[in-house]
């Protein structure tokens, strides 16, 4: 639990009541989160998160009157420390990398929501990301797959290596771009020199292998 005990307050934000109901009664049966209010569409949605200031705040990505994104971006020029778990039916790279670097920590499917959103909530309470296992990717994270990776992380040259504890620490290409002095084609080019090394296959491997083993990943590049 975060804050000393205190449980983590929630709101759900979904056009469909059954998405909504069926969020509820699975966050409830864990004592440690409390659903403090339920939103219908994005206007709905933020005005609750500016008013509660949640936690975690689980947003559908399309909903009436503002849609997921528009509620992030309107939450983060407000200032608001609620964290946000993004829901959505899509498996789509672009929108996967524009609601990271909106600052959601939080990717989940709603094929996989009914098992996966506890686990989630705890996880971006704390501050750490957590991408849905449903999303296509041959990567997974852990002390002992990044150990045995060491001879891989061995072979990136040193561009790739920043280039990879950029991602890690949810830099855009444009950004890695800039910091590097380098053409974002450039970034591409190195961003697939590195899934190749690592053996990273699929449209979200590199980002979220790098966003789920932050620490890790530094440790073992800069160590």
């Amino acid at each position: 639990m975060i804050n000393n005990g205190r449980r983590i307050n929630v709101v759900i934000a979904d056009d469909h009541p059954v998405v909504r109901m069926g969020l509820r009664q699975v966050i409830e049966h864990d004592p440690r989160i409390r659903v403090i209010d339920e939103a219908e569409n994005g206007r709905q949605a933020l005005d609750s998160i500016l008013l509660h200031q949640p936690h975690v705040a689980v947003l559908d990505i399309e909903m009436p009157e503002m849609s997921g994104i528009d509620v992030m971006r309107a939450i983060r020029k407000e200032g608001s420390p609620t964290r946000v778990i993004v829901l959505t039916i899509h498996d789509n790279e672009t929108i996967f990398e524009s609601v990271v670097e909106l600052g959601a920590l939080g990717y989940i499917l709603k094929d996989s929501a009914m098992t996966d959103i506890l686990r989630a909530i705890h996880r971006v309470a704390e501050g750490e990301y957590h991408v849905s296992p449903a999303l296509p990717s041959n990567s997974s994270g852990g002390t002992a797959l990044l150990d045995a990776m060491q001879s891989r992380f061995d072979a990136l040259t040193p561009t790739e290596r920043r280039v990879l504890n950029l991602i890690a620490r949810n830099h855009s290409s444009t950004d890695i771009a800039e910091r590097l002095h380098i053409s974002p084609r450039t970034v591409t080019h190195h961003r697939e020199n590195i899934c190749g090394k690592l053996e990273l296959h699929g449209s979200h491997a590199l980002l979220r292998f790098a966003l789920e083993n932050q620490t890790l990943i530094t440790r073992q590049l800069t160590g």
